[in-house]
């Protein structure tokens, strides 16, 4: 809610002639770098993941163009990921997502039928995981909340009318913290290790924006 409250305090405090609101929707690719959560894949299933493991990310995100040069937006996305592992004991499954609001102040550059942008924000965090192990009948779900921090960059073509083709790319770092379940377990099957979900990653996303 705080993060919420600041945004639309940003959104009020100025009106001027060159306002106006935008909404962007967006589907990306990154590559996500999770190393607790890989060092526990390899040593506990025998399967050698990069340092970098790509996921799918979709996002939508509403603004206010407060003036020629600054806008400030509230972005949600939603990361998800799942691996699959087959062993003689049977199969390995997890899968997670997360879900990531974040407040986005940028500097613009507009022109004729198009813009670019520069930003950061910040934000809060929300993971769930779904672990399930060989030989069990169904997965046990683990959560944890965090927060991260956000680094993109935006460009807008015109299409037609007040449609625009974006094209985007962003840097994360988010401290996701450590999933647990409602036993208070992470997910490491012998609880010796508390596995997090801490990440660096970095994507390139197409989508679309209306200014209106």
């Amino acid at each position: 809610m705080k993060f919420i409250t600041a945004l639309i305090f940003c959104l009020t405090i100025s009106s001027t002639s060159f306002s106006q609101y935008y909404a962007r929707a967006g589907m990306e690719i990154s590559y996500v770098s999770m190393p607790s959560l890989t060092d526990y894949l390899n040593q506990s299933f025998v399967q050698q993941l990069g340092t970098f493991n790509s996921a799918i990310v979709f996002s939508g995100e509403g603004g206010y163009l407060i003036n020629n040069h600054y806008e400030a937006g509230l972005e949600i996305a939603y990361l998800i990921n799942s691996y699959n592992f087959s062993s003689d004991l049977g199969i390995y499954k997890l899968s997670y997502d997360i879900i990531m609001p974040t407040i986005v102040n940028y500097y613009v550059i507009r022109g004729e039928g198009y813009d670019f942008k520069f930003g950061g924000g910040l934000g809060i965090r929300f993971v769930s995981a779904n672990q399930q192990l060989p030989g069990t009948p169904s997965a046990i779900t683990y959560s944890s909340t965090g927060f991260g921090l956000l680094l993109k960059a935006d460009g807008n073509t015109l299409l037609s009318g007040n449609l625009y083709a974006n094209i985007g790319i962003d840097l994360r770092y988010d401290f996701n913290g450590t999933p647990k379940n409602t036993n208070n377990n992470s997910l490491d099957v012998n609880n010796n290790t508390n596995i997090n979900f801490n990440a660096l990653s970095a994507g390139l996303r197409l989508g679309v924006t209306y200014i209106f």
